[in-house]
């Protein structure tokens, strides 16, 4: 849900998770609701919706895929749920491993993968009133 993820706390703890010294880069993205959307008018706000089961079970796979995949020490996603003003955050990407190259590979492979795997859905709510539901996360 929208209110339990605090930043600054996640990234805290994510980079207590490599702090042994075996990691020498961590990144992070955040993906915020921007103004411009899909549709032919701005966006007001942004509605958040998943398939809890599903969408918990697409996102540990991806994960644990792309962790393997990249020979990271972690990968995680943190999506959020719920309606959502202009420039809040949505979703939190990390990811640790030895080097920045393999990092950052990964971290773009993460997000690409959560734009389309699990079941989430997004409602644009446009200033005008009117709305869409996009396909892609």
């Amino acid at each position: 849900m929208k209110d339990e993820l605090d930043l600054g706390s996640l990234m805290k703890d994510v980079l207590g998770l490599v702090s042994d010294g075996s990691c020498g880069a961590c990144a992070f993205f955040v993906g915020v609701v921007k103004k411009r959307g899909r549709g032919p008018v701005d966006v007001e706000m942004l509605l958040m919706e998943s398939y809890r089961e599903h969408a918990d079970k697409a996102l540990n796979r991806i994960c644990e895929e792309v962790r393997a995949e990249y020979g990271l020490a972690f990968v995680g996603v943190w999506h959020l749920v719920g309606e959502f003003k202009l420039g809040e955050p949505v979703v939190v990407v990390a990811a640790a491993g030895e080097g920045r190259e393999e990092v950052f590979a990964g971290l773009r492979r993460a997000v690409e993968r959560y734009k389309r795997e699990p079941a989430l859905f997004k409602k644009e709510v446009y200033v005008d009133g009117s709305s869409s539901w996009i396909e892609g996360a």
